[in-house]
């Protein structure tokens, strides 16, 4: 990433957060006994990541001092998202699918809530970029095993 002042195993940790949910997809199209496991497991994944990015928002709308209620409702939306993915599970509903799609949409774009924040508050150099790359990544992925887990019905 150039023109980053970003640290190089902060990058790099950052897009490693994408493999798990490539194995799980691997996993969820393979022949073999793993196909519901996976697709449970970048479920939780993609709930539990996208739980996280809120509770960035909050703290850089914090640590930015920011004072305007939206960047804190944002920043709750994402965990309710989250779990209201994995509630179907619980009440025996059609599941993972249509939440794995719910998860891949929101996630891939939470990039637009990073934007949003850079008008308010100074971000360090190349977070944008990355947040798009990580952003596309595992939401791409999550909303391609959602698909995967549509063909296994």
């Amino acid at each position: 990433m150039s023109g980053s002042d970003l640290p190089r195993p902060l990058v790099l940790l950052g897009l490693s957060g994408i493999a798990p949910q490539a194995l799980c997809l691997v996993l969820a199209v393979a022949p073999g006994p793993y196909r519901w496991v996976a697709l449970a497991a970048g479920c939780f994944y993609a709930a539990i990541i996208l739980s996280f990015l809120g509770g960035l928002w909050w703290m850089a709308g914090l640590l930015g001092g920011l004072k305007r209620t939206w960047v804190y409702g944002l920043a709750v939306a994402p965990s309710l998202i989250g779990w209201a993915a994995l509630l179907p599970w619980n009440l025996g509903w059609s599941w993972p699918a249509p939440s794995l799609l719910l998860l891949g949409v929101v996630l891939l774009t939470s990039s637009v809530v990073d934007r949003a924040l850079a008008r308010q508050i100074t971000l360090p150099s190349g977070w944008i970029r990355l947040r798009i790359i990580m952003a596309s990544g595992l939401g791409g992925l999550t909303l391609a095993l959602g698909v995967a887990g549509l063909a296994l019905g």
